[in-house]
């Protein structure tokens, strides 16, 4: 059994290698994260274009911004959660696959203006781009409850919030942030800290508040990364991704 869990990590680990240098060779891969970065902000634009006018109250909207903040840090958990034990290199998105585990190499973000983040971040949510295309679409044929609406909103633009929390927590010690992330406002440092420390653990990134529920559903269906996908970049000596460089 340990000598089939061997051969199959070493060749999870030349996989990886191929796939990377696949994506460091291909600019349409760093294009394509341009791409998606675009679609996703521009259909949150258009959304708050047509949803802000509309009056639902303010109690309302603070129901509204408290499910979105919810959804937000659970759903998101969730796609964490799948694409960190994802191993599927030889797929077409193996390419974008692997570089997305190098955050786990290298946790600490390069110094960039919090826009710019936001902008960058948002490019590795195909996901969101999808369903904001099908919402988009689905409101230009059916008229949904106006409290839907907000929750849509909210939703689409904390997904890259998310992000940018990520980002802080890594990257940022100013009062402001700590103050945040103690206060369960955006993710907190020590609570992230066990998703890198320990294994299958606090996925969520926007403030962490459902990583609780993450934490079952990620136990009854994976059985974590730090014997996976971790050791899949172990001899990688690549250039690594644009927002992170190479350890």
């Amino acid at each position: 059994m340990d000598l089939k869990m061997t051969n199959n990590t070493e060749l999870k680990q030349k996989q990886f290698i191929a796939a990377m240098e696949l994506y460091e060779d291909k600019r349409i891969y760093k294009l394509f994260g341009k791409f998606i970065s675009t679609v996703n902000i521009s259909l949150q634009i258009i959304i708050a274009y047509v949803v802000i006018p509309i009056n639902i109250g303010i109690w309302w909207q603070v129901f509204s911004f408290i499910v979105a903040y919810f959804l937000t840090d659970f759903i998101n958990g969730l796609v964490h959660m799948y694409m960190d034990n994802n191993e599927n290199y030889k797929s077409v998105a193996g390419p974008l696959i692997a570089s997305f585990h190098l955050h786990h190499k290298t946790p600490l973000y390069k110094k960039n203006n919090l826009l710019l983040v936001y902008f960058n971040e948002s490019g590795s949510k195909i996901w969101l781009s999808g369903f904001l295309i099908i919402v988009s679409i689905v409101m230009s044929i059916f008229n949904i409850n106006r409290i839907i609406l907000y929750i849509i909103l909210y939703f689409s633009i904390l997904s890259s919030v998310a992000e940018v929390a990520h980002y802080l927590c890594h990257g940022s010690n100013t009062r402001l942030v700590i103050f945040l992330g103690r206060s369960h406002l955006l993710l907190d440092k020590h609570h992230h800290g066990r998703h890198h420390i320990e294994d299958n653990v606090n996925y969520a990134f926007l403030n962490g508040m459902s990583d609780p529920l993450i934490n079952i559903i990620a136990k009854r269906f994976y059985c974590g990364y730090k014997n996976t996908t971790d050791k899949h970049y172990a001899y990688y000596k690549g250039k690594g991704t644009k927002n992170r460089g190479q350890a």
